[in-house]
């Protein structure tokens, strides 16, 4: 938050929440009672104020994580310039084989030093933090170091500092504890610091330092100075580590050798799970009350809600925990004594200070209705369904003498309600915060501010709403930090960076080989890098870096079995004459098909954005950037008049359901019957539900064709869609049988497009052209994709992933009692819910009884596709509120359920799933900013099938988000891409691979739409030569990771503006410090690349003795131009038919690098003027 002026804090002070407390007095208790919504904040914002100079800090002790979490957003609302921190909780079970996340980590350091050094106000914690010993106040602070501008650093003994305090050496930076150093330039992501910074070095001094944004790794502000915490919450160094290992053959009997924590510690490598051993790093262990700040006056402390059971349910779980993992010699445990305190101690340690009790409820000293301070709020929710929505808050307004401000989530929501109450009249005041709010004479307000529940203060006269209230019946998800743009599809595929040796790639002139990685070569202009290529025959090819537009992956059949090309034997032309002479046919038949489409008028839907709003208010959460995008081009498209065809991609869970419910709502609003396509029966069940749920409070009919129904209900279904009165047909390709009619069908949905064979999608051709369209995958077919690519249909891309994400830790177990009940109580511990995959419906029930055995604490229940609709809804909706923690499924669950509290799945007997189908049920969890879990069990990982280990290993190094279309392209590869259209799924492609296939396909359309005859044959485009007589290359001292050059080559080379160079050159400049001569000469050479293409230039040769120019046949230029400039420059010469020759002036005129640049671009500025304007 902000911080405000002075005369805006006193108002924020002068108003009374609760009835005033007394000041803090060591060991004396005050409590608060009968607290409502989010007053708790209220009144720790108001002691906290009005007895600042009484205490150096206040620490509050939450009984649950999610109320701590909660605070931190809310008291600055109350009080801005208070300094608020949270010592957040590790997230992990009591001797987890896991370590925190690094986030989490570097959060808790930085709230330790702060409130070690009294600099801040509040801290908040939950009492599982309370509880935990931790290493001694002195290591934090011996460990710390300031870097300021101007200070004297030593690279050598940084690294060295760095190393000790468990930073890890990366190429490129991207989480806090990692740092890079490339020559004068230093990358660092300090634990507790929100950004990374670069430190540039001038000599051995600090030139800069700027702060970076991690995931594009451009600089963003320069600042002076740098605070470094140590890396983990224990020492790394050398003595530290001998001691470790000392106190660890002290207490634990038995070999240590056999022990790999003990032994990865000797090699100075913190293992996963080693917090659980902090106590062996010190001499003696602390608590975070060793580092109150008590030098600069009293603590008050805080305690919110019950803090007893909770740690007596805290205290049972460990010690259960305790007994079960005790007896494994290989990783023996401390005694839970030694890393956590008990009740009493945690009690007695609190007693010495003044306390501030709040409770939710119970009972006040005087139990008078004047007393209470806090009333809850009458019901004021908005129903679009009625005349007047908000005929209960005009009430509440109207009738009350308090004044009333709505509390919204952002600045775009604050706009949408203000939207909401003018348009049925009632007027609001709109101010940026509480405190303006206050300072206003306005009896009615709206703001924006995290506040997460309302409430009413008798003591305040002010009721605050927050949206919560105002729509109780579509439950609204928050959403914290920025949205990143959309991703751009045709970087996803064309990358190189994922390149590894031995991979196959195509060559636009050559054909298939296998990359080998890149090569130095001096070929007369000092050393240059090539890519190097392997053919048939051992045959050799290599490809200069300029010239990396011409590769692509290969993506077409196994990689494996790739069929590489014999160099100047002829096969490739005649596989690209095969090719060529197919796609020519493939590009007029598309082009018929869509000039049908463009030509025929389409149904122009109505528009109304009063019911639309209603329809759009079931949505339980908030769009991202990218489905709000898709969602309005599908609108447009549907009102447009044209008949709509849009693909929309995106990966598993990111919204596309949403999509398709908000087209077929537009669609039936319309009057036009609306047909959804589905896979497998279960889906089309699932739609059924989906539909049917959303489309309740409408009057829609919604009828289902699929093998779960009678042959009586579908013959109703026919005769009801026949006669026009079903509005929505849901089902499976049986919608495309001969007797199914739609009179009036305005739109289809097809779901899972990559689930249908070829003969389903030639029979959806034939409707394209009139109906619309709206087809939805996680993972496109390359036919499809390659479609949507070539701008033949239109496509929306859905990559921005919900809320902050994390990747999914993905293991490959042995099936085993320890590992899922592990897994199940870390889970339930965080307040989690699991998803257990047992595929065998007539098993399931054992199942069920041996879990319940196994894991007695958990709320089981089982769901499949045989049950009753009802049981399965019931069942769904138990596990969505949280009233079950582990759902026992079948793969019903693929698709469509989105539970944000369920963040790990255990999957039995993995190894029978395809890798599509893997993805997709991985994707159910991790859908929120917890770490996720998923755990594919097998019988036996040694005996494996062949295939079933590479899905495995796949999916396990998929690991990362959005990986959907990755794994598409992957998918591609171990089974083959397809023809866009006709039978044949894999024709041709396999041949000259994926991307060359769509590349031509692409020219072929251009040309035919233009009119001309397609000449496949010619080059894809002109293959420019330059020789400028210096290397040009990114060298390997300033962009050390061979992956990251190759991807940068790769983008130069696919550059085609003047304008994304110069965005290129900057990125580098700001990543790695100034180009050297080698890269800024590279640089040029794609400047002139792009300025040959346009003058139809194909080679360039510059030497000190001359330049020599040669041009394609019949290049873009005026003829009788190039004759005039012989003519009147001696210098320039003809050099037969199609070369143009450039003498110096004299001896010294081409010596230098600059000076045949400076000569070329005076050429290329005088044929400029000289270009033919129409050649486009």
């Amino acid at each position: 938050m902000q911080k405000l002026s002075a005369d805006l804090e006193a108002q924020l002070k002068a108003i009374t929440w609760s009835p005033p407390l007394p000041g803090p007095r060591d060991g004396q208790r005050l409590t608060v009672s009968r607290l409502t919504g989010s007053s708790d904040a209220a009144v720790i914002a108001q002691q906290a104020l009005n007895h600042r100079k009484s205490f150096s800090v206040m620490v509050i002790i939450c009984a649950n994580a999610l109320d701590a979490a909660r605070l931190q957003e809310e008291i600055p609302v109350f009080a801005p310039n208070l300094a608020v921190r949270l010592l957040p909780d590790w997230e992990i079970l009591p001797y987890d084989a896991f370590s925190p996340h690094q986030d989490l980590v570097s959060e808790r350091l930085a709230t330790l030093h702060e409130l070690l050094t009294g600099a801040c106000d509040i801290v908040l914690m939950p009492v599982t933090t309370a509880l935990q010993k931790l290493g001694p106040p002195s290591f934090l602070a011996a460990h710390t170091f300031f870097f300021k501008k101007g200070d004297k650093l030593d690279e050598k003994a940084l690294r060295l500092q760095l190393q000790q305090a468990g930073y890890d050496p990366v190429s490129a930076v991207v989480r806090p504890g990692e740092y890079s150093i490339r020559g004068g330039l230093i990358d660092l992501f300090p634990m507790g610091s929100p950004l990374p910074y670069r430190i540039d070095l001038f000599g051995d001094e600090i030139d800069q330092i700027r702060s970076f944004d991690p995931d594009s790794q451009r600089s963003l502000y320069p600042v002076q100075e740098v605070r470094l915490l140590p890396g983990h919450e224990f020492p790394m160094d050398e003595e530290s580590r001998t001691a470790f290992r000392g106190r660890w053959r002290e207490v634990f009997d038995g070999d240590p050798s056999r022990c790999s924590i003990y032994k990865d510690i000797g090699l100075g490598i913190p293992s996963a799970g080693i917090e659980s051993y902090l106590p062996l790093f010190f001499d003696s262990t602390s608590t975070v009350f060793d580092y109150l700040p008590l030098g600069k006056g009293p603590v008050w402390l805080g305690i919110h809600g019950e803090l007893e059971t909770n740690i007596r349910g805290f205290w049972q779980d460990t010690q259960q925990r305790y007994n079960f993992l005790s007896h494994d010699s290989s990783r023996p445990v401390l005694d839970p004594k030694q890393l956590y305190l008990q009740n009493d101690e945690l009690f007695s340690l609190l007693k010495p200070h003044a306390r501030l009790v709040l409770e939710k409820d119970g009972v006040s000293s005087k139990d008078e209705e004047s007393e209470i301070a806090f009333l809850p709020l009458p019901s004021v929710a908005v129903n679009r369904k009625e005349q007047d929505p908000i005929s209960k808050l005009k009430h509440l307004v109207s009738s009350t003498s308090s004044r009333v401000l709505i509390s919204t989530d952002s600045p775009g929501r604050r706009e949408t309600v203000r939207q909401l109450l003018e348009e049925n009249q009632l007027k609001v005041h709109q101010c940026d915060s509480l405190a303006e709010f206050l300072i206003a004479d306005a009896h009615f307000g709206i703001t924006h501010s995290p506040i997460h529940d309302g409430f009413a203060s008798s003591s305040a006269q002010l009721i605050i709403i927050t949206e919560s209230e105002l729509f109780a019946a579509s439950a609204r998800t928050r959403r914290k930090g920025k949205d990143k743009e959309a991703s751009n599809v045709d970087t996803l595929v064309r990358d190189l960076s994922e390149l590894k040796v031995g991979d196959p790639v195509v060559h636009a002139e050559h054909g298939i080989g296998r990359y080998q990685g890149l090569i130095l070569l001096d070929v007369g202009n000092g050393e240059e890098e090539f890519l190097h290529l392997l053919y048939a025959h051992a045959a050799t090819l290599y490809v200069p870096v300029q010239q990396l537009q011409l590769i692509s992956r290969y993506a077409g059949s196994d990689p494996d079995t790739a069929p590489l090309h014999q160099l100047g034997s002829g096969q490739w032309e005649k596989a690209k004459r095969k090719a060529a002479q197919q796609i020519r046919d493939t590009a007029a038949e598309l082009l018929n098909l869509y000039a049908a489409r463009a030509l025929r008028k389409g149904h122009a839907f109505e528009f109304s954005a009063h019911d639309y709003e209603a329809f759009a208010e079931g949505f339980g959460f908030e769009e991202t950037a990218d489905q709000a995008a898709a969602i309005a081009a599908v609108i447009q498209d549907m009102t447009s008049g044209k008949p709509m065809d849009r693909l929309v991609c995106g990966d598993v869970g990111f919204g596309k359901t949403e999509v398709a419910l908000r087209a077929s709502f537009l669609a039936v609003m319309g009057g036009k019957q609306v047909a959804i396509l589905a896979p497998t029966t279960l889906l089309a069940e699932q739609h059924a539900e989906t539909w049917k749920d959303r489309f309740a409070d409408w009057p829609v009919k919604i009828v289902e064709l699929s093998r779960f129904k009678t042959t009586k209900e579908v013959n109703a279904a026919l005769e009801a869609m026949a006669k026009g009165e079903a509005d929505i047909v849901i089902g499976t390709h049986k919608l495309f049988s001969a007797d199914v009619k739609f009179p009036r069908l305005g739109l289809v949905i097809i779901d899972e497009e990559h689930r249908f064979g070829v003969r389903q999608k030639e029979a959806l051709k034939t409707m394209r052209a009139e109906v619309d369209i709206l087809t939805l995958t996680a993972t496109p077919i390359p036919r499809t994709l390659g479609m949507a690519l070539e701008g033949l249909r239109d496509f929306s891309v859905i990559a921005t992933a919900p809320q902050k994400r994390l990747a999914i830790k993905t293991f490959v177990r042995r099936e085993s009692d320890g590992i899922i009940r592990e897994a199940v109580l870390r889970e339930i511990k965080r307040g989690g819910q699991v998803y257990f995959l047992h595929n065998e419906v007539d098993t399931i029930e054992n199942r069920k009884q041996s879990l319940e055995k196994l894991l007695p604490e958990a709320r089981i229940v089982v769901a499949h596709g045989q049950m009753h609709e009802r049981d399965l809804e019931r069942v769904m909706r138990d596990f969505v509120t949280q009233r079950a923690n582990i759902l026992l499924c079948t793969t019903i669950i693929e698709t469509g359920i989105d539970v944000p509290t369920a963040n790990t799945i255990i999957m039995h007997r993995a190894d029978k799933f395809g890798l599509a189908q893997l993805h997709q049920l991985r994707g159910r969890v991790g859908r929120s900013h917890h770490q996720a879990y998923a755990y594919l069990t097998v019988p036996d990982p040694e005996a494996l099938t062949k295939q079933a280990k590479l899905r495995l290993d796949a999916i396990q190094a998929m690991e990362e988000l959005g990986s959907g279309f990755y794994l598409a392209m992957h998918d591609l590869e171990i089974r083959g891409a397809g023809e866009v259209l006709g039978d044949k799924q894999s024709g041709d492609i396999s041949e000259i691979g994926f991307q060359l296939y769509t590349e031509m396909l692409n020219k072929a359309v251009k040309s035919l739409k233009s009119g001309k005859e397609p000449d496949l044959m010619a080059p894809m485009e002109i293959i420019t030569d330059i020789t400028l007589g210096v290397p040009a290359l990114l060298t390997n001292d300033y962009c050390p990771d061979v992956h990251e050059r190759l991807s940068l080559y790769k983008r130069l080379a696919s550059v085609e503006t003047h304008e994304k160079l110069i965005e290129i050159r900057e990125e580098l400049v700001d990543r790695f410090g100034e180009l050297p001569e080698q890269a800024q000469s590279l640089f040029e050479t794609h400047r002139l690349r792009l300025n040959m293409a346009r003058l139809g230039i194909k080679k360039i040769d510059a030497n000190p003795v001359q330049i020599t120019i040669q041009f394609i046949p019949n290049p873009p230029i005026d003829p009788i131009k190039i004759i005039q400039l012989v003519q009147t420059n001696k210098r320039v010469q003809l050099n037969g038919q199609d070369k143009l020759k450039i003498l110096p002036a004299d001896k010294e005129a081409f010596i230098t690098f600059a000076q045949r640049l400076e000569a070329i671009r005076q050429l290329f500025k005088h044929l400029g003027d000289t270009v033919i304007k129409d050649s486009k």
